[in-house]
């Protein structure tokens, strides 16, 4: 995070992707050209480790190791992670077809980054992209219509089909490969789509046009339509969703640590100006109210990332320890969905902590509270994400066994800790209307959580702050709120704010 690599941070976002359909001949094209910035973020973001390199690092906790490095890349430049998350995310989806995991994986764990737009055969390393929304069905990706279509006779897993369709979304649409949903004759499948195809030709994704998104806009987002694309079958026919809900956890963790990245963006920016400047006769961070609002924001932040790296770690023992991949399967929801739904207003808070010097360009604020709504848009809005919850409940309830548990191991250490938890067994026990009272539940669920997580792992000045405003009965209000506590407050600001190098 140099000053060099901020510079290249708000190139690749002042500068954004364009769209050539056509060269000049009339011939299709389907290119997007990215600003160089762009390409050399991508370049230290994969060679650094971000995006696929946990799932051939044997080392233990290869994903803890790989979510801190995505923290970092990601509160760089947040428009070039969402490459590099879909690169590491389709990992465990590929495997369901190992002859096709057999192919790639190598050039997946290179880690090298090669932006031509040529046949895998000729590249060193490749970056892969997902398309699963459509025009009509959006989340409802069984709604689908794109049709895939067997060639020849082998259909079925690892088969050859032909995709006829289009893709409302499809993020990154110049990486070299995208696993897709289409309706095969058995149901809705998943499959490996190339940008080139074996022979060397090009296969026909045609790129229509990319969005004007309100951020995230060194990140080229398109309309695809597949004109016959080729494409084989990753897992069972009828399956689809069931073999990319594999990618679609792994980028939902992403979601979780890009989020905390925006609010440790915004702690930076808080601490490091309020420290620097001052205001009616005093410096800033030395005035009550200005430090119980900077003391805020960093518990928040605090309390997004203990999380985000909780849920990290079950990827690391889900493989080996039942217990784990339950947890997993409950902690991914409910953590997408309460640090994405906290990104937006703690980002304008911390503008705010900025004056008018936030709310300029120069001061990147802009576009970190731009881009602070993606998450929890991206790989399901709320309610999805709160009734997947309900979901996994529902079909696994034992899931919900090892989720308390995971929360008493801070049993007795704090007093409003064990009344939330108490508070959040009596939601968790009554079934009526649960579907109608979900948000509350699932935020009962991630406060309790982040409060344990807290309560044993941050300083007690943390943990406290914490317990005393997000854990009473009605929940957190606006940032700022904190019990006076002029020491603690010190405490927690000093930890949070960046020091420079010597």
């Amino acid at each position: 995070d140099s000053l060099e690599a901020r510079g290249l941070a708000r190139m690749a976002n002042e500068n954004r992707p364009e769209l050539h359909t056509h060269d000049r001949f009339g011939h299709r094209l389907d290119v997007v050209e990215y600003h160089p910035a762009y390409h050399q973020l991508m370049e230290l973001s994969i060679g650094a480790g971000s995006a696929a390199s946990a799932w051939f690092d044997d080392r233990d906790g290869a994903h803890v190791i790989r979510a801190a490095k995505f923290l970092v890349t990601y509160g760089l430049e947040s428009g070039h992670s969402c490459p590099v998350s879909m690169t590491n995310a389709v990992v465990p989806a590929l495997r369901h077809q190992p002859d096709v995991a057999a192919e790639l994986e190598p050039l997946l764990a290179s880690g090298a980054y090669d932006p031509t737009n040529r046949a895998l055969s000729d590249k060193p390393g490749i970056t892969v992209g997902m398309a699963m929304t459509e025009k009509q069905g959006g989340s409802d990706v069984r709604a689908n219509t794109t049709s895939a279509t067997p060639i020849g006779g082998a259909d079925g897993p690892g088969g050859e089909y032909e995709l006829v369709g289009h893709k409302w979304f499809c993020s990154a649409p110049m990486s070299d490969g995208f696993l897709v949903l289409a309706q095969a004759p058995g149901g809705l499948s998943c499959f490996w789509m190339p940008r080139w195809l074996p022979d060397g030709t090009r296969n026909p994704i045609r790129i229509q046009r990319l969005k004007d998104k309100l951020g995230d806009r060194s990140n080229a987002s398109s309309e695809i339509e597949l004109a016959g694309a080729w494409a084989r079958m990753v897992g069972e026919e009828g399956r689809g969703v069931r073999t990319i809900i594999e990618m679609v956890n792994s980028t939902r963790l992403d979601c979780s640590l890009g989020s905390a990245s925006v609010m440790r963006r915004g702690v930076e920016q808080a601490t490091w100006h309020t420290h620097n400047r001052s205001a009616f006769g005093a410096v800033l961070d030395e005035q009550p109210l200005m430090a119980n609002v900077l003391a805020d924001l960093c518990v928040e932040s605090e309390a997004a990332t203990v999380m985000a790296m909780r849920l990290a770690a079950t990827f690391d023992a889900a493989d080996t320890d039942p217990r784990e991949e339950l947890l997993q399967r409950l902690l991914t929801p409910v953590a997408k969905y309460w640090t994405c739904k906290r990104a937006p207003v703690h980002a304008a808070e911390s503008l705010e902590c900025l004056g008018g010097m936030g709310y300029v360009e120069e001061s990147d604020m802009p576009r970190v509270f731009r881009q602070s709504p993606l998450n929890g848009v991206w790989e399901g809005s709320g309610n999805v994400i709160c009734l997947d919850v309900l979901r996994a409940m529902q079909r696994s309830p034992e899931s919900v066994t090892v989720f308390l548990d995971e929360v008493e191991r801070a049993a007795g250490s704090d007093a409003r800790l064990d009344a939330a938890t108490a508070r959040l067994r009596k939601e968790l026990d009554d079934g009526d209307s649960i579907e109608s009272r979900a948000r509350g539940v699932v935020e009962q669920m991630a406060l309790v959580m982040q409060g344990a997580l807290l309560v044993q792992q941050a300083p007690h000045e943390v943990a406290d702050a914490f317990c005393a405003t997000r854990l009473r009965e009605g929940g957190p209000g606006v940032f700022g709120t904190l019990p006076p506590d002029p020491s603690g407050f010190r405490a927690i600001i000093d930890r949070h704010r960046p020091v420079p190098s010597a």
